[in-house]
């Protein structure tokens, strides 16, 4: 995003969140955080720290440099908070800077936050009338208090299994399970991920997916053209392929679908975002499959790589990378 954004409208300021969540002033350096497979980008504390606005007062951003002088960094209009995961797409981000009163682009609290738990998720998508892959939830607690029981539940739902973290992103921590002897090992990778853990049904369909943007003006929300996961090599879309570009796995937009096809996934998809309370985006992802659409989950801040499926959906539906994110910044300033 800091290679592709409009320079010409847009004045950046480049903020980084270290791994002990110091907020720093970073280098405007798009190369700095390509992503390479050999050695992923890494926020350092270079001895920086962002003072942010006080909530009522301007909206002047400033930086203490490692010398404790301090620096303005002019008035602040919108906030692009292109996280993942715990702490970045939950919600607590978007608290925060709903707090501090400063406009920002993508997905509210509520929003964030449910779709960040796919259990709760899964619960207001099925009380909606949308139908959704069937699951088992799992603590670690009723893991160890009823093993048997969970068991059940899982071969109930029909080998192979999907176990998935609830609040991670990313697919990280995801396991496929073809059989009972392998699902304690997969509980323990998800639950090494979060307490709450997913055992959801293996559906057998094509992976598609939508981009969706907030309605401007009052209007509709919007869906793009539909894309495909096509999965050649690799059991699943996992972090490799969504993030690296790794073998296996192809994203084609758009999608090979019938005129029909195509208009009952952009219904679903704008039904699930406004099911959820969605603002500003979201990627819709779903199953197609013989018994119809299932919609496996939502994404908040999808990925923006030039790999990614929600970039390359819109830019097949006719909108270039700039003016993507210029859409972003726009409707998050419309909402003030």
């Amino acid at each position: 995003m800091l290679r592709a954004i409009d320079r010409d409208r847009y004045q950046v300021i480049p903020v980084g969140i270290t791994r002990s969540g110091a907020f720093v002033l970073e280098v405007d350096d798009p190369q700095r955080f390509a992503l390479d497979a050999e050695r992923l980008p890494e926020v350092v504390d270079n001895g920086t720290r962002i003072l942010w606005p006080e909530a009522g007062g301007d909206r002047r951003l400033r930086v203490r440099r490692s010398d404790d002088s301090i620096d303005d960094l002019g008035e602040v209009d919108v906030v692009l908070p292109i996280l993942h995961g715990v702490h970045g797409e939950d919600g607590t981000v978007q608290g925060f800077l709903d707090t501090l009163d400063l406009p920002y682009a993508g997905g509210g609290v509520l929003d964030s936050a449910l779709c960040m738990d796919k259990h709760f998720m899964k619960i207001v998508l099925q009380a909606a009338g949308i139908p959704v892959a069937p699951w088992s939830t799992v603590t670690p607690a009723r893991w160890a208090r009823e093993e048997q029981a969970v068991r059940g539940e899982a071969a109930s739902l029909g080998y192979p299994v999907f176990v998935k973290p609830a609040r991670a992103g990313s697919s990280v921590g995801v396991s496929k399970v073809t059989d009972d002897t392998e699902l304690a090992s997969a509980l323990q990778k998800a639950f090494a991920e979060d307490d709450k853990v997913l055992i959801e049904v293996g559906i057998v369909g094509r992976e598609i997916e939508v981009a969706i943007l907030e309605g401007r003006g009052g209007g509709a929300p919007r869906a793009s053209l539909p894309g495909e996961i096509v999965l050649t090599t690799r059991e699943f879309y996992d972090f490799e392929g969504k993030y690296l570009g790794g073998d296996g796995a192809e994203v084609v937009c758009p999608a090979v679908l019938s005129d029909a096809e195509i208009r009952a996934v952009q219904d679903l998809g704008v039904r699930a975002f406004e099911a959820v309370g969605g603002r500003g985006l979201a990627r819709v992802d779903f199953f197609l499959t013989p018994d119809g659409l299932f919609v496996n989950e939502l994404n908040t801040m999808p990925g923006f790589t030039p790999i990614s499926m929600f970039p390359k959906c819109w830019i097949a539906s006719g909108m270039t990378y700039p003016e993507l994110i210029g859409e972003l910044v726009d409707t998050a300033l419309e909402r003030g």
